[in-house]
């Protein structure tokens, strides 16, 4: 059957009877079934079989072969090839031709003798040792598409896939004919590196002669100038530094210079890099200076963050949530920086949310894994929480209330383990005082008087009794500055659960500290750092001053 098909293919001269090809009929000859037969062992074959036979063959060859040319047609094209025959055997369940892969001419060779005329195919000898001993051929894979970035924002990225970019010359006017040498940029990025005085840069650096047999395509990268590069590197300098003056003047100079686009890039990578180094070294002072020019940058009205959040969140998320911050969590007061960093990534949420992006619901859902996570520290339990009372009361009401009961055995197990030990005793106070300032907020909008402390334990469990003597002195608050405004002829406006101003507004107590975080000038004095960055103390409390009182932040009442 092959070389029935492979000779159809090639129209071999003497396969088809004379008569037939007179008669503009082509059918198998009765001499090439004879032919068959002898070489399968049936000698004297009779004529009425072979006749048959060849009216058989004829008619299934001529069936393959329409089929065949049905395929051929299919994949636009007007030459008839083996592959076209062997998927017609496979449509008809027909155990497809092997080894005839020529896609040209195929060499049959020509035989005559006693009056019969032959072709065929010339087959050399294979030795199965050799056949054995070669080795294996590759294979073949199935054609696929793979998808690459072509470009990112506009700057193509340097993968094998992409072609090698294009080397751009600059012209000299005054020096016709003379080309000066593309500018890459590495060099500018080598200088920004501070040596030596960085108190940043602690971890032991590649060797380079390790990569030097890498080659590395060139990267689209914008050089700094020698100015650039300076003032880069006096304000890496003065923002980490020791002096509370310089720092100052640096974080105003983030806060108000127009023209610092071009080292925004620089100026994420370090504050990402600054914020993974010191966490594992639990520096707190370094991470509140990496916070605070964060704060700085957000601040610049001229300077958009939106590309460089993937480098800014995880250090902000880091400084929420981590689980030590500081050598000596019992004493350093590393609450202030959680609750300042959970203020900032309120305002990443304000600013660039959208429903595309999806960036509040992403940390969100940070926070609240950390908050289910039964693993988590005390520590981290805070951050979550000041990061979702950041967020809104409605974000409270709906992720922090159904979690108070929970939250309050696990406090009231650690408070009354006789294994307790100062570190825990703090961050358990403070995760207290936190669940009852910001859900007693949101539960006295949602509950009316009179507060009694039987159904508050009931509901809330271990903390209902100190959230209804929280809710009982807000209740009282207001009442006497509804009596003082009554007394002076104003009207107080009313205020529900959405009593808590916007995190746009001001006057609430979180803007407030965020001000006297981002504003004040004397931070360093506030967390006790002066000169010594490791003296972190707990003993000086940042305040906020609410509608008309001076109150602790960490008041756990």
């Amino acid at each position: 059957m092959c070389n029935l098909a492979l000779m159809a293919e090639s129209k071999t001269p003497g396969f088809w009877t004379k008569n037939c090809e007179k008669s503009g009929l082509a059918a198998v000859s009765t001499d090439s079934i004879k032919a068959a037969a002898e070489s399968i062992g049936i000698s004297q074959l009779p004529d009425q079989v072979s006749v048959r036979l060849a009216n058989e063959t004829t008619f299934r060859i001529k069936e393959i072969f329409q089929d065949s040319l049905k395929f051929c047609n299919h994949r636009k094209s007007r030459k008839l090839s083996c592959q076209d025959i062997d998927n017609a055997l496979k449509s008809k369940n027909i155990e497809p031709l092997y080894g005839f892969v020529s896609k040209d001419f195929i060499p049959f060779r020509f035989s005559s003798g006693g009056g019969r005329e032959l072709h065929f195919v010339e087959e050399k000898e294979l030795d199965l040792n050799d056949i054995i001993n070669a080795p294996l051929p590759k294979i073949t894979y199935d054609v696929a598409i793979k998808a690459h970035w072509l470009a990112i924002e506009g700057v193509q990225p340097s993968i094998p896939e992409n072609p090698a970019p294009e080397k751009q010359f600059s012209i000299d006017i005054l020096k016709k004919g003379e080309s000066k040498e593309p500018k890459t940029g590495i060099k500018a990025l080598k200088s920004c590196h501070v040596q030596n005085n960085n108190p940043l840069i602690s971890a032991k650096k590649p060797d380079s002669s390790s990569t030097s047999l890498v080659s590395l395509k060139p990267q689209f990268t914008h050089e700094l100038s020698v100015e650039q590069q300076l003032y880069y590197k006096e304000i890496t300098e003065a923002a980490v530094g020791s002096s509370e003056a310089r720092r100052a003047e640096a974080l105003q100079s983030l806060a108000t210079d127009p023209g610092l686009a071009q080292m925004l890039p620089r100026f994420s990578t370090f504050v990402s890099e600054g914020v993974r180094v010191n966490v594992v070294q639990n520096n707190l002072a370094l991470l509140i200076y990496l916070m605070r020019m964060v704060k700085a940058l957000m601040d610049n009205p001229t300077l958009n963050l939106e590309k460089y959040l993937h480098e800014m969140i995880p250090a902000m998320m880091t400084c929420v949530v981590s689980r030590q911050l500081c050598t000596r969590p019992d004493v350093d007061n590393h609450w202030a920086l959680r609750d300042y960093a959970a203020r900032l990534m309120a305002q990443i949420c304000r600013s660039f949310s959208t429903s595309t992006n999806l960036i509040q619901s992403r940390i969100t859902g940070t926070f609240c894994k950390c908050l289910h996570d039964d693993k988590s520290s005390l520590a981290a339990r805070y951050g979550s929480v000041a990061g979702l009372a950041e967020l809104g009361p409605n974000v409270i009401q709906s992720l922090a209330l159904p979690r108070l009961r929970v939250e309050g055995d696990r406090i009231k197990n650690i408070l009354e383990s006789p294994l307790l030990n100062a570190i825990d005793r703090t961050a358990a106070e403070h995760l207290r005082g936190l669940l009852v300032k910001h859900c007693g907020h949101v539960i006295k909008g949602l509950r009316q008087p009179p507060d009694l402390s039987e159904d508050y334990s009931n509901e809330y469990g271990y903390l209902g009794p100190l959230i209804c003597q929280h809710i009982t002195k807000l209740r009282e608050q207001e009442a006497h500055k509804s009596r003082l405004l009554a007394s002076a002829g104003l009207n107080r406006p009313a205020m529900g659960i959405g009593s808590r101003p916007s995190l746009m507004s001001t006057g609430s107590s979180s803007s407030q500290q965020n001000s006297s975080l981002s504003s004040s000038p004397n931070l360093d004095h506030q967390f006790s750092l002066n000169s010594n960055p490791s003296s972190v103390g707990a003993s000086s409390r940042m305040t906020f001053y609410g509608s008309n009182s001076k109150t602790s932040m960490f008041d756990g009442s």
